[in-house]
């Protein structure tokens, strides 16, 4: 009886052995045949994006419409910011307005919610639903506010840009620790600072024109290279005056080296018009290895010497075999998202109106603050993304102890999802520029000029009535990009 039963539990391992080598074999081949599971999301979602750069809007949002995957499942908040914009593009702005809207109350709703973050620990980011970054976040409510300017409603547009310095001080009153460069934002003044203008409420204009120049000097000199407009400069001045502010017309006549020289206001309405020049960046991955150092306090840490990161995990309260696997590890490779700049092929823009020339002048660089913002968020979770990977270990470790095998498919396993999310929204600019001109009375014909070092000049010709002191917005994108990813 002993000999049968030590037989057939000899023959019970065999068929384990064999049903694991079958196990790690299929799971080769089944790697293998999932290129998409390594492909990027602009990768996955090439036909969009192609649409999309080529101007074929009507296409894209064919597309999107066909993708019910998308529209439910848990890229669902990409879906409405994709269907926003496409909306945006083709002038249905009710309807690019309601699918922000829905973006918006996903994202709010989402906030809340932490459940998912249990599964990231021992899958990767990409098993949750797609979390916009803090700065994707902030565009909606600017997307949301030029509806509501080429709708003509400008308390709609009001509420909106409003929405944005206060989303951003909720957003970085999340970290206690590294927060975001990306604090407030300038362009937000200077847009509200127009939308006031144009309703004839000087004195706020001026409070935002004001908050905005601020904004440029204090925060985006420095952290983005963004400087502030002449024409912000100008109309800063200009308020100042006919608010009666003497001392701070002084003041800023000082600082800018202008002397204001009073002259009636358009007799026959201004343009504000802002320029959307190409596509901002899209997400890729990279690979950080962190060496390990044992600490005399029951910690070990993990450290980027080139980077100069530095993360230390106390294994007090670890099981034996996470405290095993971490004593095990020499190296630890971490992956994480990293931004694709797409350098847009026009680089000076600028309108000419009987004859007389307005440059373009830079208000947002949204490129620059996406990569700050990416970067600002690594250092914040880079502790988080070595947990995920070093729990991962310590299963694999467990794995190991009871069958070879059956390590060797769970270290698999653990390779095949250790991957970055490299979800984000795509149909962003990489940057806005705007100008601002006087309008002659009936119909005005405008030239928009795009130059660039690699490629002839673009020449589009456009039309806008005014037959009053109204102030009319207008947008305009150039999709031209250098380089494809």
């Amino acid at each position: 009886m002993q000999k049968t039963a030590e037989y057939a539990k000899e023959i019970k391992k065999r068929k384990l052995g064999y049903l694991l080598r079958q196990l790690g074999f299929y799971t080769c081949i089944f790697l293998s045949l999932l290129p998409a599971g390594c492909a990027t999301w602009y990768q996955r979602t090439a036909e969009f994006q192609s649409a999309v750069t080529s101007g074929n809007f009507e296409k894209a949002n064919k597309l999107l419409a066909k993708d019910k995957k998308q529209a439910n499942g848990k890229n669902r908040i990409l879906y409405y910011l994709n269907k926003g914009y496409t909306e945006f593009m083709l002038g249905n702005h009710e309807a690019s307005n309601q699918a922000f809207e829905t973006a918006e109350i996903l994202t709010d709703e989402q906030t809340k919610n932490l459940l998912n973050e249990a599964a990231v620990l021992v899958t990767n980011p990409e098993a949750r639903p797609y979390h916009p970054e803090d700065f994707e976040v902030i565009m909606i409510n600017y997307y949301k506010a030029l509806n509501y300017l080429e709708m003509n409603d400008m308390e709609g547009a009001l509420v909106e840009v409003r929405k944005i310095n206060i989303k951003l001080n909720q957003l970085n009153d999340k970290y206690p620790d590294n927060k975001n460069r990306y604090q407030q934002d300038a362009f937000a003044h200077l847009l509200m600072g127009l939308i006031y203008d144009a309703a004839g409420d000087i004195n706020n204009a001026f409070i935002a024109y004001r908050n905005a120049y601020e904004v440029y000097q204090t925060d985006y000199v420095k952290n983005f290279g963004v400087y502030p407009p002449e024409q912000l400069k100008k109309d800063l001045l200009r308020t100042a005056y006919k608010c009666g502010f003497t001392d701070e017309l002084r003041k800023y006549e000082k600082v800018f080296g202008i002397t204001y020289a009073p002259s009636a206001d358009p007799t026959h309405g201004e343009l504000v018009f802002f320029w959307l020049n190409g596509f901002g960046p899209v997400k890729s991955e990279w690979s950080l290895n962190f060496a390990k150092q044992k600490r005399g306090d029951g910690a070990i840490v993990f450290y980027n010497q080139e980077l100069g990161l530095a993360f230390p995990f106390f294994i007090g309260n670890l099981n034996d075999n996470e405290k095993q696997s971490l004593a095990d590890l020499q190296v630890l490779r971490v992956v994480f998202p990293k931004y694709m700049k797409r350098n847009p092929l026009y680089s000076k823009g600028s309108i000419t109106l009987s004859g007389q020339v307005y440059p373009f002048e830079l208000a947002e660089d949204i490129n620059e603050i996406a990569f700050k913002t990416l970067h600002d968020r690594m250092v914040r979770e880079l502790s988080n993304s070595l947990l995920r990977v070093a729990t991962k270990k310590g299963i694999e470790y467990a794995a190991r102890k009871q069958n070879e095998w059956l390590g060797f498919a769970v270290g698999l396993a653990n390779a095949i999802t250790e991957k970055a999310d490299t979800r984000n929204w795509q149909t962003l600019p990489y940057s806005v520029y705007y100008a601002r001109l006087p309008l002659s009375s009936g119909e005005n014909r405008i030239d928009l000029r795009f130059s660039s070092d690699k490629a002839a000049p673009l020449i589009q010709p456009i039309t806008v009535e005014s037959h009053s002191r109204k102030t009319h917005f207008r947008v305009f994108q150039t999709m031209d990009i250098q380089n494809n990813h």
